[in-house]
């Protein structure tokens, strides 16, 4: 059976029925028997006969009334759910056995030794369409039938030609600079096209058209379900009075797409082709040993998306359903951002991806993944009025309530987006086509949301840093010091979060009912411990119930939490111990030179180090990437000797944690490694706060200094007179930190989830970039509502692209491809790959063939004569070509051919063309095609395995000097042919 259960009979067509006495108590208890098979075709199973044992039902159960959920309608079609089940006939408590059977399946191992393991078989299987040579740092794309010849076809509804829709789809692909990709862009995929037509642009005016494209008069204007909807969030606002009550406040402009209609949507998208409808299991095969290990990837290989789809195909059948159930999986992503490098424009968008897509599709901004659902909407400042207002209220107090009615407005808006569609979806599914043309009924689960801290303490309804500042346990913070110790992760895993609604409801009516304060005695001692706040979760009180664990889905934040976190806070104390040193401002000196002296490696792997690395000015998280993975030569030698080994190892294995932490494939013995490493480097992490922080007096950096008066004299202005010291504070190494403490939860998050990469906010901050292409083009006043307006045109010019199949006239010849989003270019245009297009999966390197820059052999000699460099060059480069031609093994590398043997080598012309730049392709540990690039002037130094016979070390290391391809032959045989070689020139 493909992908479903079987249910069995009634116990009277049974074959084996289960009987019980006493059957005037009208209540069933279906039993599930799980029958696992490896077979690949069908299930073969079958149960010898034996006499069930016949009981009575526990005295204990007998007076138990029936009620609704009791009832299996699927025995009684014709009797509608709502029927009273009083009215229906009676039957024995157990009525039948449910055989759950489960057809699993379980590929071959691949060429790497991997292969999947299905609970359920397949029905639909998205990797087949997906193209080898597109698997690098791209989108994933359809390839289908070659392109139709190109014909003359009717122009997407409402422009009158497609002169004017190719230019408002450039116009509408995003940012309001010119550059030379949107030039080109503009003169291939408009001025080139061949349905251009200069005459259709005669009396065309810009604002006409955007009008007809935002508002059709006409009526037939295409109307998509989940377009923007705005509206109103009210709240209330606590006011100290028993008499008057909340006050109710109103804030207007929150913009939103519903769920269920985005959710749908994105299932008749094209890039749905792309969706992993059912999970599976990774697995390996040790060549050596032949051992099987799990591997941790995606998120619908995760354990958290195979425990969904087993509680999905366990729900209760639906009245005359049998479609197969599958999963939507939702991955929410919401932060503040500032939209412009100057003034107060912000936006507070919400994103949502699937991730039934591949994560490399997700990360791509380009790729069309991400889907804008939500502009939230922030506290006015006039708030403040009303609240400076209220009757006998203290600055402190006036604070708490600002902080307790921003989170009253952020799950307001949750309350709005969580709507009955959604719940009644979240419970009994979506009948929709999928893209294969199957119909299908598909749960949404929200399975991850991605957050910064603030924000998970809004969505965990905690107080923000209090003294149980984690989202996911309840720790204090007073503990978060014996990070990575033995009690430390058994108490997290014995005080996860549970959220008691009673407790938040009793403290509301403190609040709203009898007037105390929201930060009074009794609203504390209502809420109890766990830094709880009196904000009712709308994650818990709607989808709790179903099933969601609204803590464990605020998943590890690796960008902030690490990179912008631990990380950034112990090079800034290893900077301030540097200070401490005598001659600490030299030290600090020298270690930017350091860092400015280290070349750049790989394609943005290791960047330029140009300022001050000292100062940390305007750096985002890769440049404190940057800054780990060469942080070890740098520090060395810096400290005093009885230190610096320490540093030395702490940076390291702190190294090495991030690593492992960033891995985008994960295994159970890098996991089992992850964990020793955390371990490790939390005692590394404690010794170094003991001992080599305790021997330095510590203060501000500079930065700090200059930063903390900035905002005494701030606060100056405002009023506030409080004195500032001028001079530095002391600072200490504080491990106790939830960004330290959530180091301890990224194992189990893999486990349960998947790598990081998967769910980490860097999507998110990608994101946002269309967001900061839109704002220039919208006039500043009601900011959300505009970029709701320019995310709305691109997302119709898309479709209406996607429905008449209109194709880049620079890309006619290319396969098909999609590229689905409100966030990326309009669909017309091919995703770009960043490699070599005529790039073969099994190639091993690429050097251009161009001829632009031919060499005469003994002119170049001439020209260079003196230079060791070039000393044997003609024979070092006849001996090459003859172990080339001759097919000689490496082991061959020694030889020295005779004067004789090298006449033999033909060189038309004594010419030899050099190009600038190679590329080798290689395959990544996770499976993906990737390149390095060598060039002589910017990364010429390369490794490769010794060809010696008998060679000291097993590398090779040398500089390019010149990249070269030529055309040559050997004398003497009888059909000489002519080939084409390409060669390197180091040393």
């Amino acid at each position: 059976m493909a992908g479903g259960s079987c249910n069995a009979a009634s116990p009277a067509d049974s074959q084996h029925p289960v009987t019980a006495v006493d059957s005037e108590n009208q209540q069933h208890d279906d039993t599930d028997v799980e029958m696992l098979s490896n077979s690949g075709n069908e299930l073969d199973f079958h149960l010898e006969e034996i006499t069930p044992p016949t009981r009575r039902i526990p005295r204990a159960f007998d007076e138990i009334e029936h009620s609704s959920d009791d009832v299996n309608y699927s025995d009684n079609t014709n009797i509608p759910p709502t029927q009273n089940p009083a009215s229906l006939p009676a039957r024995s408590r157990i009525k039948r056995v449910i055989l759950t059977l489960r057809d699993t399946l379980q590929t071959t191992y691949n060429s790497f030794g991997l292969c999947r393991l299905y609970p359920r078989r397949p029905s639909f299987e998205p990797d087949a369409i997906i193209a080898s040579t597109l698997l690098a740092r791209t989108s994933p794309a359809v390839h289908g039938a070659e392109p139709s010849p190109n014909v003359s076809a009717a122009p997407p509804h409402p422009f009158p030609n497609m002169t004017i829709y190719r230019l408002m789809s450039w116009m509408n692909s995003g940012g309001s600079m010119l550059s030379e990709t949107k030039v080109s862009h503009l003169v291939k995929d408009v001025v080139m096209a061949e349905d251009f037509d200069p005459k259709h642009l005669e009396k065309f005016s810009v604002k006409r058209a955007l009008q007809e494209l935002d508002q059709d008069a006409s009526g037939k204007k295409i109307v998509f379900p989940d377009d923007w909807i705005q509206s109103s969030v009210t709240i209330s606002i606590p006011t100290k009075s028993r008499q008057d009550g909340p006050q109710p406040y109103t804030i207007p402009g929150f913009h939103y797409r519903p769920l269920v209609d985005v959710i749908r949507a994105a299932f008749a998208d094209a890039q749905a082709k792309a969706f992993h409808l059912l999970p599976f299991q990774r697995l390996w095969k040790d060549p050596l040993d032949g051992h099987q290990e799990r591997v941790y990837d995606e998120l619908y290989t995760s354990d958290a998306w195979l425990e969904a789809q087993d509680s999905v195909q366990k729900l209760p059948k639906e009245p005359g359903c049998s479609l197969e159930r599958v999963i939507a999986g939702l991955m929410f992503f919401s932060d503040a951002t500032h939209l412009a490098n100057f003034g107060t424009a912000k936006a507070w968008p919400l994103y949502l991806y699937f991730g039934n897509l591949t994560k490399y599709a997700r990360a791509s901004p380009n790729s069309g993944a991400c889907h804008l659902v939500a502009f939230l909407p922030s506290l006015p400042d006039s708030i403040k009025d009303i609240l400076g207002g209220l009757f006998r209220i203290s600055k402190s107090g006036m604070a708490s309530l600002h902080a307790h009615c921003r989170r009253e407005l952020f799950h307001a808006c949750w309350e709005i987006l969580l709507d009955e569609d959604f719940i009644e979806a979240y419970r009994h599914g979506i009948i929709m086509k999928c893209a294969d043309g199957v119909v299908r009924r598909v749960f949404p689960r929200i399975f991850t949301y991605s957050a910064d801290y603030p924000e998970k303490a809004l969505i965990s309804t905690i107080k923000d840093m209090g003294l149980c500042p984690c989202p996911r346990c309840i720790t204090p913070k007073s503990m978060f010091g014996s990070l990575g110790i033995g009690r430390d992760m058994k108490r997290r895993l014995a005080n996860f979060r549970v959220y008691t609604r009673e407790k938040v409801v009793k403290a509301r009516d403190f609040i709203y009912r009898w007037g105390n304060t929201v930060d009074g005695t009794k609203v504390e001692n209502a809420l109890g411990e766990g830094s709880w706040v009196p904000t009712l979760n709308q994650f818990v009180n709607k989808l709790g119930p179903l099933g969601l664990d609204s803590f464990r889905m605020l998943v590890v934040d690796f960008m902030h939490e690490c990179e912008l976190g631990t990380w950034k806070a112990l090079f800034m104390h290893l900077i301030r111990l540097l200070y401490a040193l005598p001659q600490g401002s030299q030290l600090v000196a020298l270690l930017d030179c350091r860092f400015r002296e280290v070349p750049t490696f790989g394609n943005g792997i290791i960047r330029k180090f140009s300022n001050n690395t000292s100062e940390m000015k305007r750096l985002a998280a890769r440049d404190f990437e940057d800054i780990l993975q060469c942080a070890i030569p740098i520090f060395e030698g810096l400290f005093p000797a009885e230190h610096d080994a320490a540093v030395q190892s702490l940076l390291y294995q702190f190294a090495q944690w991030h690593a492992l932490a960033k891995l985008r494939l994960h295994s159970d013995s890098t996991l089992t490694l992850f964990e020793e490493t955390f371990s490790k480097l939390s005692r590394m992490l404690r010794k170094f706060r003991d001992r080599t922080c305790a021997a330095f007096n510590t203060v501000e950096l500079p930065r700090e200094k200059a930063a903390r008066q900035r905002r005494a004299t701030r606060q100056s202005e405002a009023g506030n007179n409080a004195q500032e010291s001028g001079g530095p504070r002391v600072k200490k190494f504080n491990l106790g930190t939830y960004k330290f403490h959530a180091m301890g939860d990224y194992t189990r998050t893999i486990r349960f989830f998947g790598t990081t990469d998967s769910f980490t906010t860097q999507m998110g901050e990608l994101a946002h970039r269309a967001l900061k292409m839109f704002y220039p083009l919208t006039s500043k006043l009601d900011t959300p509502a505009q970029l709701a307006k320019h995310e709305r045109r691109r997302r119709v010019l898309r479709r209406v692209a996607e429905a008449g199949a209109v194709s880049s006239s620079s890309s006619s010849s290319s396969p098909s491809s999609y590229s689905s989003s409100s966030s990326s270019p309009s669909s017309y245009s091919q995703p770009q790959v960043e490699v070599p297009t005529s790039m073969p999966s099994g190639k091993h390197h690429s050097i251009s063939t161009i001829r632009n820059n031919p060499i005469d052999i003994f002119s170049f000699l001439r020209e260079n004569n003196g230079d060791p460099a070039v000393t044997n060059f003609v024979p070092k480069l006849r001996d090459h070509i003859l172990f080339r031609l001759r097919g000689l093994d490496v082991t061959f590398c020694d030889h020295t051919f005779t004067d004789e043997e090298r006449n033999l080598v033909i060189i038309p012309n004594n010419r030899i063309y050099s190009v600038q730049t190679m590329q080798v392709h290689y395959t990544t540990y996770d499976l993906r095609r990737e390149y390095d690039t060598v060039n002589p002037r910017s990364h010429g130094d390369i490794m490769v395995l010794s060809g010696e016979t008998a060679p000291s070390h097993p590398y090779w290391y040398a500089r390019v000097v010149g990249i070269y391809h030529m055309e040559v032959w050997l004398q003497g045989s009888a059909q000489p042919v002519k080939q084409h070689l390409e060669v390197l020139w180091v040393r």
